[in-house]
């Protein structure tokens, strides 16, 4: 049988042991509780997408801006999948639904920005020729209905 020195060795030793270890796995069960942190964030903002979906005229900002928030937690999710996929045990099919749905908010987040693009670059030529005074219309006036200016020179 160990001296009680020996087992008070042996105790100090486990229990340091132990101590140490803790802080480990609770870091590792944190890492863990972040990914349905990212997956609830992400479904938050699917729910705001299919909201701009439910508009006739969805706005194109919106959509611009909520996709590329899409997209950011995309990345977010595809880095701690990789990270921590293994360790916290997340199943294949998810991974592959993630990756596939991170490619579709790409593409998406593409298109709506090209939207808001071409709407704000309408928006802004509407601007300016209604600051020019139009010039647009028949005979340079400002339309059909219009007033119409008088040209000026030899009549």
């Amino acid at each position: 049988m160990p001296s009680l020195a020996a087992r008070l060795a042996i105790r100090c030793t486990v229990l340091s042991g132990l101590v140490i270890a803790a802080p480990a796995a609770l870091a590792q069960s944190n890492v863990c509780a972040e990914g349905p942190a990212i997956l609830e964030k992400r479904r938050a903002l699917i729910e705001r997408i299919n909201a701009l979906g439910k508009n006739k005229r969805p706005d194109p900002q919106a959509a611009c801006r909520t996709f590329g928030e899409l997209v950011t937690n995309g990345s977010t999710a595809m880095k701690w999948i990789e990270t921590n996929g293994d360790w916290c045990q997340v199943p294949g099919n998810l991974r592959e639904g993630i990756k596939a749905d991170h490619e579709r908010a790409t593409k998406f987040r593409a298109q709506a920005c090209d939207a808001a693009k071409k709407v704000a670059d309408m928006e802004r030529r509407a601007r300016q020729q209604q600051q020019g005074g139009g010039g647009g219309g028949l005979l340079g006036g400002d339309g059909l209905t219009g007033p119409m200016r008088m040209p000026q020179g030899a009549l």
